[in-house]
């Protein structure tokens, strides 16, 4: 018995272009997550023991107002002069960066500084502080330690709320 195959469709087709658009788009949104992150999957590393460094660029005011517990304060401002209080590029550090929200590129501006001084696993954690915090999840501020009632817009709210 013989098998025929389908030949492939003519170069510049729609179907060809649609495959090299959808190849387009896939390498985009895989880049995108390889420098992103948000504040679940930051938490479920580090509940998980692989815990990334994660780096609080905001002002010493936004980080006594409250910041992840663990994080290393190092304002975007201050980060090229403060390298060295990071372990080494060489070490291949996977580095988070956190902001303010969504409205904030501080976590941006940092994230390039690091890149540009050789650290290759960098992570923006999207949302920032205020999704972090509006999720529920853990906070550290100068009174101590505590979590925010979860915001439903950001995150399931807990069974029975």
């Amino acid at each position: 018995m013989t098998t025929t195959s389908t030949p492939p469709p003519p170069a510049g087709s729609a179907s060809e272009e649609r495959r090299a658009a959808a190849a387009a788009a896939a390498a985009h949104f895989a880049a995108k997550l390889r420098r992103e992150t948000d504040p679940a999957d930051v938490a479920a590393a580090r509940a998980a023991r692989r815990a990334p460094l994660v780096i609080d660029v905001r002002s010493a005011a936004a980080w006594d107002q409250g910041h992840v517990p663990g994080s290393v304060h190092l304002p975007a401002a201050e980060l090229p002069a403060r390298l060295d209080e990071l372990p080494p590029p060489d070490q291949d550090p996977h580095l988070v960066v956190y902001c303010w929200g969504p409205g904030c590129n501080g976590s941006t501006k940092a994230a390039l500084i690091l890149a540009r001084a050789g650290y290759q696993h960098v992570q923006e954690m999207i949302g920032g502080f205020e999704y972090w915090a509006r999720e529920g999840l853990a906070i550290q501020s100068a009174t101590g330690r505590r979590r925010l009632p979860v915001d439903g817009l950001t995150a399931p709210l807990p069974t029975g709320a």
